[in-house]
């Protein structure tokens, strides 16, 4: 697992692993990253499927309910596909943008 925080964001890229052990990992180092907005960076995981990302789901929920944005970047599942409290977008650009509207909201209070 390879920790890029820029800022008030933290990228987590995994490149060797499977995501049952990511999110394991991740809930592991939990307190160090509950402060920040999370993007898992899923590009180099060749073959996804709809599974491996609801693995994703209780901590991403953990985390929009404690106002941080948790996005998981992505171009082998559409979030048509996924239930609505995992996020996913194609591209990493995408997932900064994703945030930054979500900081907005959660200054205006929505």
């Amino acid at each position: 697992m390879i920790l890029d925080k820029q800022e008030n964001i933290l990228i987590i890229t995994q490149e060797s692993t499977n995501t049952v052990t990511l999110v394991k990992k991740i809930n592991e180092r939990y307190d160090e990253v509950k402060n920040d907005n999370i993007i898992v960076n899923l590009f180099s995981f060749g073959n996804l499927k709809k599974s491996d990302l609801v693995e994703f789901l209780q901590i991403s929920k953990k985390h929009r309910e404690a106002k941080h944005s948790f996005v998981i970047v992505t171009n082998k599942i559409s979030t048509d596909d996924l239930p609505e409290a995992i996020m996913t977008v194609p591209t990493l650009q995408e997932a900064f943008d994703i945030i930054e509207m979500e900081e907005i909201e959660r200054d205006l209070g929505f």
